[in-house]
């Protein structure tokens, strides 16, 4: 079978949607399949010819909610899609976020093949408005595009109580996945940070959801009872400076601001930690650094929010805390790098929960999606391609 993926953000700049793509063309490929990924790609990494990828022009950053959304807004862009679609006669397209401007809509508008979205978002801080109103204003325009669904995916039960408030359907729920060949207990940590201290680690973007500042918060509160502690913090954005000058402000020894890090070394970061933190306060579908922090066996705090809760269970394999309280995460953090007990039971249960989000068994059920859509259309039945293809 021939499938395309779509991707409507930038496949230069890196992120959860393209990550997801990304890792299920592997997948795909590893089943036998012909799959191309459709995306924007801008800058230098733009013109550098990627295998199974066919970028479809620049992008225009739009900044969202405190972040920055690239995607493809270009008036051509409507014939480009139309001629690879009467190229490629793909089988399955399969569109992510499929209401954001640009690539997403201008795939589903001409697309002939069985058509499937992943909706990633679960929040308010989409494409088109901070507001619910605004949001709720552009369904009328949305509807004959979102009509074009076959099928449709949300991340999480998060996700589809987010969309489905203005677009109801039939949605299954199919996570993100862990890749648990990068991220294991046995990865080397880095030299640097074994000295005895104990190591918090975040990972993430420096913008407000994320809720960076709400851990450098905590540290005074961590440090009475831990003094000998070092904070990680793995990650770009905009609001890096000013933590940065923050700290330094304070006079903090051992905050470490890593900037970018590559996919490469990331897996080394998560076995460097002793507690794995994640403090946003919102937004959030899923939850993927929890997941790599479960596979890298590590114990996890985390805000209570409605994306992180699907992911953990409270007392089982990680605390879950106020969001926006600096007090209650730095007495999780604390009760953590007392207790190592309780590290281990969460370590062992996160071990074991990340082997349900594994990509092979992620990429397994979208699948029989495919499948399941194709047999209600009358398709033919899935068929891996011959070998010389």
């Amino acid at each position: 079978m021939k499938i395309g993926l779509v991707s409507p953000y930038d496949w230069s700049y890196p992120g959860g949607v393209r990550d997801h793509v990304s890792h299920l063309a592997e997948q795909f490929i590893s089943m036998g399949h012909e799959v191309r990924i459709l995306a924007p790609a801008s800058g230098t990494k733009g013109k550098v010819p990627e295998k199974y990828i066919l970028k479809m022009g620049s992008t225009t950053p739009i900044p969202i909610n405190g972040s920055i959304a690239r995607i493809l807004l270009d008036p051509s862009l409507a014939r480009r899609v139309r001629r690879v679609l009467q190229r490629e006669r793909f089988d399955v397209i399969h569109v992510h976020e499929p209401l954001v401007p640009g690539l997403s809509q201008q795939v589903l508008r001409y697309s002939r093949a069985l058509t499937v979205g992943t909706f990633h978002a679960a929040s308010y801080s989409n494409i088109y408005s901070t507001s619910q109103l605004a949001y709720a204003s552009t369904y009328p325009l949305l509807r004959p595009i979102f009509r074009k669904l076959a099928g449709c995916i949300a991340v999480s039960t998060a996700a589809r109580q987010f969309i489905s408030r203005y677009f109801p359907a039939d949605y299954r729920i199919i996570p993100n996945g862990v890749s648990l060949e990068r991220f294991r207990p046995d990865v080397p940590p880095l030299p640097q940070f074994i000295d005895g201290k104990q190591n918090i680690l975040f990972v993430g973007r420096f913008e407000k959801r994320k809720g960076a500042k709400f851990l450098l918060r905590a540290i005074p509160h961590i440090r009475q009872r831990y003094p000998h502690t070092r904070f990680i913090l793995v990650g770009e954005g905009r609001l890096r400076p000013g933590f940065q000058r923050y700290v330094e402000r304070q006079g903090w020894q051992d905050v470490i601001f890593t900037g970018y890090v590559s996919d490469e070394d990331l897996p080394r970061y998560f076995a460097s930690a002793h507690v794995f933190c994640a403090p946003a306060t919102g937004g959030e579908s899923l939850g993927i650094v929890l997941l790599e922090a479960m596979a890298s066996g590590k114990p996890i705090v985390a805000s209570d929010i409605q994306g992180y809760a699907t992911v953990i269970n409270q007392e089982i394999d990680g605390l879950l805390t106020p969001p926006r309280q600096s007090e209650e995460l730095a007495w999780a953090i604390c009760r953590l790098l007392e207790h190592e007990s309780l590290r281990q039971r969460f370590i062992r249960a996160g071990l074991l929960k990340a082997r349900e989000y594994a990509w092979p068994r992620v990429a397994q059920r979208i699948m029989d999606y495919y499948q399941e859509l194709l047999d209600e259309r009358g398709a033919s039945s899935i068929r891996p391609l011959p070998r010389a293809l």
